[in-house]
Order: C-alpha cells, then structure tokens, then sequence
C-alpha cells in the first residue's frame, strides 16, 4: 500500500472558487432538471459524482467531510428524501474518498473508475441502511439495479473527472 510520504506528488492541485462553487450547483440543477423530464436519468447520481472528485483531489478527510455533507443536504431539499439522508450518506462518502485520495494515486482513471463504483455502491448501501432501518421506510433494494448503478456513475465519472481535471491550477 502506498502512502502520501511515498508517493509522487510534485503539484499541489487546486481548482479556482468559482469552479468549487459552479460543479456542485449545475451538479444539482442538472440532477433536478433531468430527473423531473426525464426519469431514467435518477439511475445517475451527479452530486455524488462531484463530491467524490473534490474529495479524492483535495485529499484533506474533513474537507471531503464537509463538501459532502453540503451537497448531500442541498440534494436532500431538492428530492422527497427526508432532509439529511443524503447529507449523512455524502459525509461519509466524502470522508472516505479524501481518506484513499492520500493513500493511493487517484490520478489513474482505472483507480477512478473502481473507487467510484464501490463509492456509488456504498452510497446507496448507507441510503438503504437510513431509511430502510433507521426511519423505518419502504426502501426497495435491488441488488442487480444497483450494480448498473454503480456501473453507469463509474462510467460517467470518469468523462466527468477528465473535464473537471482541465479546471485545475498547477502551483509548483
């Protein structure tokens, strides 16, 4: 396992205001606007998808934490999911990607593409532990639905991760 002290990492990457501020809200009005015309597109998951690549670049857990927590929170407003399910399953999410985005190198789109599929796949393991157990309400879990979940966000957070990745400042 490689660690931050052995890994290369001669850039510090960062991406400027606007972008951190411009992904999560089109993240959200896209989700919103597709989800409401056209209901195929719930089975993707935007805001998550955004939440893990801010976390695994910024690599700082509690900023994973945070930035998850609000997406996840404005997500909750704009859906019928009672207000903090998101919020709570993003946290975690966010925390853990920024957790691995120090370990391992993210920057390999094949690392993406597995960290996002099992990241996707926790994600909705948490959102069914919450409302299924935790607030008691019917939550259909269908374990073939949910691997193409996983699949097709992987699949897109990597188109998404590759346009995202031409936002960045390089400071050396």
């Amino acid at each position: 396992m490689l660690s931050a002290a052995t890994r290369s990492d001669p850039e510090i990457q960062t991406h400027p205001f606007l972008v951190y501020v411009l992904a999560p809200l089109l993240a959200l009005g896209l989700q919103s606007f597709l989800v409401l015309h056209f209901h195929s597109f719930a089975i993707l998951d935007l805001p998550l998808l955004v939440t893990i690549y801010f976390a695994i670049s910024h690599r700082h857990p509690v900023v994973g934490t945070i930035t998850g927590a609000l997406i996840g929170i404005a997500q909750d407003a704009l859906t019928r999911q009672p207000l903090g399910i998101f919020g709570i399953c993003k946290s975690i999410v966010g925390y853990l990607a920024a957790s691995l985005g120090v370990r391992i190198d993210t920057e390999n789109h094949l690392t993406r593409l597995i960290l996002t599929f099992c990241f996707v796949f926790l994600h909705s393991g948490i959102d069914w532990l919450l409302v299924r157990r935790l607030l008691a309400q019917p939550f259909v879990w269908g374990w073939l639905h949910e691997s193409l979940r996983a699949i097709l966000n992987a699949l897109a957070a990597v188109v998404l991760f590759a346009l995202l990745d031409k936002t960045r400042r390089r400071e050396y």
